[in-house]
C-alpha cells in the first residue's frame, strides 16, 4: 500500500479538473467553468471559482490549470489591462509575450479564456492569443466535450448562456474530472 506524499501533490501533471467554455452569441458572452479539482483519482474540492471579472467588470476571464499559476496570470492580465484600458487584444498580447518570455511566467501551467463585449480570446504558454472564429471556445479536461456540444447546440438555441450550461452538463457527463457545480459570467445585453 503507498501513500500520497506531499511532493505528490506539488506534480502538476497529477492535477486535473476543469472545463471553461465560451460563448458569443446575439450580443452577449457567456463563460462557465466547473468546480472541480482532483489530484488523480481523488476529488479535492467541487466548488473552486475558476471564472472571474476583471478591469472592474467589463472582462471575464476562465482558466484551467494550476490554480496559482492562473491567478499569477490574472495578476499580469489586470496590470495589462490597466496599462491598455480598452485594448484587450493588445493586453492579451503582450500578457502572452510576457509569459513566453519571461523566466518565472515561463513555468506557469495554465490556459486562459479571456473575452470583454467585443472579442474573446484564448491565451496559452506558448505565446498563443486565438481568437475563436465562431465565438465559441473551450480549455480544460472536458474542453472537447464543452466544445462539441455548443457548437452542435449553436444553431438551435438562441440564449448563448443556455448553450454553454447545456454543453457543460454534457461535459460532466462524460469527463469524469468536470461537475456541474458552474460559475457563469455574462456580459453584453440581454
Amino acid at each position: 500500500m503507498t501513500h500520497a506524499s506531499p511532493t505528490d501533490y506539488a506534480d502538476a501533471s497529477q492535477w486535473r479538473g476543469t472545463t471553461i467554455v465560451a460563448v458569443r452569441k446575439a450580443g452577449k458572452l457567456v463563460v462557465a467553468g466547473d468546480g472541480q479539482v482532483s489530484i488523480g483519482p481523488t476529488v479535492m474540492k467541487g466548488n473552486a471559482r475558476k471564472v472571474r471579472r476583471l478591469a472592474g467588470g467589463n472582462v471575464v476571464a476562465g482558466f484551467a490549470g494550476a490554480t496559482a499559476d492562473a491567478f499569477a496570470l490574472f495578476e499580469r492580465l489586470e496590470a495589462k489591462l490597466e496599462q491598455y484600458p480598452g485594448q484587450l487584444a493588445r493586453a492579451c498580447v503582450e500578457l502572452a509575450k510576457d509569459w513566453r518570455t519571461d523566466r518565472y511566467l515561463r513555468r506557469l501551467e495554465a490556459m486562459l479564456i479571456v473575452g470583454d463585449s467585443v472579442e474573446t480570446y484564448l491565451l496559452t504558454g506558448a505565446g498563443d492569443v486565438l481568437e475563436p472564429e465562431d465565438g465559441i471556445v473551450a480549455v480544460g479536461s472536458g474542453g472537447n466535450y464543452a466544445l462539441s456540444a455548443a457548437r452542435a447546440l449553436f444553431d438551435y438555441e438562441d440564449d448563448p448562456e443556455v448553450i454553454a450550461r447545456k454543453s457543460m452538463a454534457i461535459a460532466a457527463r462524460i469527463c469524469v474530472y468536470t461537475n456541474e457545480n458552474l460559475t457563469v459570467e455574462v456580459l453584453g445585453s440581454d
